[in-house]
């Protein structure tokens, strides 16, 4: 039951008083972040703005409280957009609730039968796959508001969609464009500004552009009067007349059970799963991010469960889905966040929000939001890993990667997923088969046998790992924490005993050699075989790492260790 405890219980036996004041801090500063991105997801995906702080706060408290990371902030992210818009609108509003309802028990379910660790099964190239589409999806989905484009809703399926707006585009407002431009300038240049000010400044250089864009775009169309006349700017307040009402107490969300029947669970158990199985690879992929960050590891059953239990509260006080969002997660660690406290700080702070700045939210205008999303879309869909991998993966990888974006745009994700992972399983089996080779035994003496490991004396502050059958997809998660000692100067990898690999390998190793840098560890191989040494070739690894650092055997690699430990000294 260990495995099902919540971080937050195990974290309380060593905190003080200068941990809480980091996750104080870091806490307020993550809900400034979400604060925004929550109004622009929640009207992208159909609902009304505050639903989507409604989520921030409900979900990410209930993922803090209860969740398996220490780090995870949770709230609605763009993954779900496309998905809920679906859902709304061929079942309502209701239909997604009873939905998100019934992922959520799914996901508690997966937690108690301990299937967190079938995560490793989805292979690299889907993640990146189905991540890019739905980014894709949700760009195009932004160009009504990003344009000002006076139409009513368009469809939710990418061609009528996509159809629709360019039926349309006549009908674009220029001002309204304009507006959106300088909010996508603002976010795109802020970083850049706040990269050059002192450390000391950290807390100004925390503050997003997102935000800073807001402030700004708001300023400029309310001092300007650009809401009224034939060129009006639309805003959340005109497009959402009810925001504006919200404050105090009435601004809080409400407790709402909807009434299932039967039939009801058995028409919309296929968007449950779907809801599930994104929710779930979402959260864990993010948790899996924050654990390198911080150099931790997280429970993957508790965090389905407090991800279970933060989606049905959310729906039930009249959220949306919710899940590990990975932008808020790594905002979190950046500015000092090491525990759950941190995420139920956000959720209270942005309750506060709610209660006493809603209606100065009905001023922010649906250009600026749309620009907000199509730089959420940009950093979600990572454009130079997409490129990477299709510039420097095998073709069967590529090929993967290929269907599952053109699945998940054009189609369904669970679909994506399913064909992905099944066009993996065949392209996997054939890799085997062409690594396969039988060979005749020939005598070795093992006192001059150079890749015989006994007796091999290790260098000081070298440590060697070796990797034993092919590294694919299913099989990465077991390298992934490798680098768990950065007091030491060489980490070599024995790589004789892998006979191929795959991206997903591929994208590990790139992971193990940023820990590496950052830890000011040298990385060395020994004795690479064929296939894997092609496609770290192909992909220019073998220069990042240092030619001189691939060796042929372990006696050569031990050498080369103890070569960079005497410089070091």
């Amino acid at each position: 039951m260990r495995d099902l405890k919540p971080k937050l219980f195990s974290v309380m036996k060593n905190y003080n008083k200068d941990q809480f004041v980091k996750d104080l801090i870091s806490g307020i500063i993550v809900a400034i972040i979400a604060l925004p991105l929550s109004i622009a997801l929640a009207i992208a995906s159909g609902v009304s703005p505050e639903q989507g702080i409604y989520t921030a706060i409900i979900a990410g408290f209930f993922i803090a409280l209860l969740g398996g990371s220490r780090v995870q902030i949770g709230g609605p992210t763009a993954a779900f957009v496309v998905i809920i818009c679906g859902i709304i609108e061929k079942y309502t509003f209701t239909g997604l609730v009873i939905a998100t309802i019934l992922a959520g028990i799914m996901m508690v379910i997966f937690g108690l039968i301990r299937a967190g660790n079938l995560i490793k099964y989805i292979p690299y190239t889907i993640t990146t796959g189905f991540t890019a589409g739905i980014a894709v999806t949700l760009v195009v989905g932004q160009f009504k508001d990003f344009f000002g484009i006076n139409i009513g809703a368009v469809p939710s399926e990418f061609i009528e969609k996509v159809r629709t707006i360019f039926t349309n585009f006549s009908k674009w407002n220029y001002v309204a464009f304009l507006i959106g431009l300088l909010a996508l300038v603002i976010q795109i240049f802020w970083p850049k500004i706040m990269n050059k000010l002192p450390e000391k400044l950290k807390y100004v250089k925390a503050i997003p552009g997102s935000l800073i864009a807001i402030i700004i775009c708001t300023v400029i169309v309310q001092a300007g009067g650009l809401t009224e006349g034939a060129n009006a700017v639309k805003t959340i307040g005109s497009s959402y007349p009810q925001v504006a009402g919200l404050s105090g107490l009435s601004a809080l969300p409400k407790f709402s059970v909807p009434k299932i029947s039967f039939s009801m669970i058995k028409e919309l158990i296929s968007p449950a799963f779907t809801i599930a199985i994104l929710a779930s690879i979402e959260s864990l992929l993010s948790a899996v991010v924050s654990d390198g960050m911080i150099g931790s590891k997280h429970k993957s059953n508790a965090e389905l469960i407090g991800q279970g239990v933060g989606n049905i509260m959310s729906v039930l006080f009249g959220g949306i889905p919710a899940t590990g969002a990975i932008a808020r997660t790594a905002a979190n660690v950046k500015n000092g966040g090491r525990t759950p406290i941190a995420g139920i700080v956000h959720s209270i702070t942005l309750l506060i929000i709610l209660v006493v700045l809603m209606p100065y939210a009905s001023l922010i205008p649906m250009s600026v939001l749309g620009a907000i999303l199509i730089i959420v879309a940009y950093n979600m869909a990572g454009i130079p890993k997409c490129i990477r991998l299709c510039k420097k993966a095998p073709k069967s990888d590529i090929i993967v990667f290929a269907v599952t974006f053109i699945l998940t745009v054009f189609f369904d994700l669970v679909v994506a997923i399913e064909v992905g992972l099944i066009v993996a399983a065949a392209l996997f089996l054939k890799r085997m088969v062409e690594t396969t080779d039988v060979k005749g035994w020939k005598y070795i003496d093992e006192e001059n046998d150079p890749d015989n490991i006994g007796l091999k004396v290790v260098p000081d502050k070298t440590f060697v790992y070796e990797i034993n059958g092919p590294l694919f997809f299913a099989m990465t998660d077991k390298v992934m924490d490798i680098v768990k000692d950065t007091s030491e100067d060489v980490l070599i990898l024995r790589m004789r005993a892998v006979p191929a690999i795959d991206a997903s390998a591929l994208h590990i190793f790139y992971e193990i050699l940023d820990t590496c840098k950052r830890a000011g560890i040298t990385l060395v191989f020994s004795h690479v075989n064929e296939q894997p040494m092609k496609m770290l070739q192909k992909a220019g690894f073998d220069k990042e790492v240092g030619v001189e650092n691939f060796c042929p055997n372990i006696d050569t690699a031990l050498l080369r260790a103890k070569e960079i430990v005497s410089a070091n000294k």
